[in-house]
């Protein structure tokens, strides 16, 4: 009998604010990506003293797990986007000012 693939844990919250407890929420690719990150920031640390770096990275990650439980492969759009944007200095995700005005107004009426 063949088991169903486990499906994503999309309703617990965020690990813990601990490297191992948010690494191992991580696949694999993203594990090494928050590997390479960590090394750079715990030797920021090291130097400043200032433990403000730390706890943003651990922060980012931890919103990164809940973002990738809810949908997998966000992380990698996410940044496929980012790289876009900067390269065109345009966003063809971005709705118009003016969509946006009536978005605030429909709230705001409610």
């Amino acid at each position: 009998m063949v088991s169903p693939a486990p499906q994503p844990d999309t309703d617990s919250g965020p690990p813990p604010a601990d490297p191992r407890a948010i690494r191992e929420c991580l696949p694999p690719d993203l594990a090494a990506e928050f590997d390479r990150e960590w090394v750079l920031v715990v030797d920021r640390v090291k130097q400043s003293m200032d433990l403000a770096d730390l706890q943003t990275l651990l922060h980012k990650w931890q919103h990164t797990v809940v973002m990738e439980r809810r949908d997998p492969g966000s992380y990698a759009r996410m940044l496929a986007d980012a790289e876009e944007i900067l390269r065109t200095g345009v966003n063809p995700n971005a709705g118009s000012f003016e969509e946006m005005q009536a978005v605030i107004r429909r709230r705001l009426s409610q």
